[in-house]
């Protein structure tokens, strides 16, 4: 077969998995389930390359193959999935539109070059790289989450200006060339954190 299936990619593999049922819940109009699945998506995210790393015998093939499945999978996950979520809560219009299509062509660029980028830097050096290049695309997952939570209080037309706006900043913050260090243990678990807490008043509303 083509591919590969050890466990290093299966957390990957599991947050597309999400992320293509919330796209289905998204269009078939259950928004609080999609909003659920992208901030699961984001979970799964925050671990799988830890994960990936615990393998200390990857081959070099093995390790190429891992940061494009991972691109491509985030492109779906925390690109189009947001894109079409956000369609579907209303981001429509010619401005709402030109949000949505910039933020989905933004992404593409910044995880093409993440890319290029790393796979030079892992054939110069060893180790995890110390700092983002631009806002990671996962940024999203936590972001979109956070703002469905202020849903209920806030009029509709907010809500679609807050999204709109956030499309189009996320979106051009992918591509900005700024250094982002990479968060700390501590503020990781800050940010796990306040995920769970989006998650769990998601899940309250959905009824799990």
């Amino acid at each position: 077969m083509l591919g590969f299936y050890n466990y290093t990619v299966w957390l990957t593999y599991f947050s597309l998995a999400v992320s293509i049922y919330g796209v289905t819940a998204a269009v078939s109009g259950k928004m609080t389930v999609a909003v659920f699945c992208l901030a699961l998506s984001g979970l799964c995210d925050m671990f799988d390359g830890k994960i990936a790393r615990t393998k200390k015998d990857r081959t070099e093939e093995e390790k190429a193959f891992g940061i494009q499945i991972d691109s491509l999978c985030d492109i779906i996950c925390f690109g189009v999935f947001p894109a079409i979520l956000c369609w579907q809560l209303g981001v429509r219009g010619l401005f709402g539109t030109a949000a949505v299509m910039i933020y989905c062509v933004c992404g593409v660029i910044r995880l093409a070059y993440f890319n290029v980028l790393e796979g030079k830097r892992q054939q110069e050096e060893e180790g995890l790289m110390k700092y983002y290049h631009g806002l990671p695309i996962t940024s999203m997952a936590v972001i979109l989450p956070i703002l469905y939570v202020t849903r209920a209080y806030l009029e509709q037309k907010y809500f679609i200006d807050c999204l709109r706006i956030a499309l189009l900043v996320v979106g051009i913050l992918f591509i900005v060339d700024f250094r982002l260090a990479k968060p700390k243990n501590k503020v990781l678990a800050l940010i796990v954190l306040i995920v769970a807490v989006a998650l769990a008043i998601i899940a309250r509303k959905i009824g799990f």
